[in-house]
């Protein structure tokens, strides 16, 4: 059976954006989905978005401190504790800041409004981050990074739960999603050109 991180790279980029953005639309639905059976009224799903000074003060602050704790271990950790099979580097590489702002904004809104908006809302930050840490699929195999997503998951869960507010989490996760995905195409870039001058 073929890693995940091999079945993504024989992927072309335009094969590789579909099936992210059809992942994500598939989030999407099943928010949806169980926000028929699970809210009673719409109004308590929308009751969580709403714009305050926290969408600055704790989603962007929170974003950039995940941000420079998560690069300062990259750069402190042997490699082999942020090695996901390459997959990172296959969705980040060669897409330019716009296509990596879309997809980092896509992919905090659909994951958000599951796992806040829906699933902690209902059932609890412990199942809701755990469900998060599962559907990241591709970090089963590394303890490191295992522990990593399920520590941010339980992190943008206690913001959710200390502000109430979807808004902030979605601006947090962007944030996070957005300059990693930047740090990795810079880092990926950096290894190109390294290659080019032994050649």
């Amino acid at each position: 059976m073929k890693k995940q991180g091999d079945i993504i790279k024989q992927l072309t980029k335009k094969e590789l954006t579909f099936h992210l953005y059809f992942t994500q639309i598939l989030l999407l639905t099943i928010s949806f989905v169980l926000g028929i059976f699970l809210y009673d009224e719409w109004t308590e799903f929308w009751g969580q978005f709403y714009f305050s000074q926290e969408i600055l003060t704790i989603g962007m602050t929170s974003g950039l401190l995940v941000v420079l704790l998560d690069i300062f271990l990259m750069r402190i950790l042997p490699v082999k504790y942020y090695d996901d099979g390459g997959v990172n580097e296959q969705i980040f590489t060669n897409r330019n800041t716009l296509e990596i702002a879309l997809l980092a904004l896509i992919i905090s809104v659909s994951e958000e409004i599951l796992f806040r908006g829906v699933i902690q809302f209902h059932f609890g930050i412990i199942l809701s981050s755990l469900i998060f840490a599962i559907i990241h699929i591709r970090y089963w195999a590394h303890w490191f990074l295992m522990i990593n997503v399920i520590i941010l998951s339980f992190w943008i869960g206690c913001v959710y739960e200390y502000t109430n507010n979807i808004v902030v989490t979605i601006v947090m996760h962007f944030v996070i999603d957005f300059l990693l995905g930047l740090y990795m195409r810079s880092k990926a870039g950096q290894v190109s050109k390294e290659g080019m001058s032994h050649e």
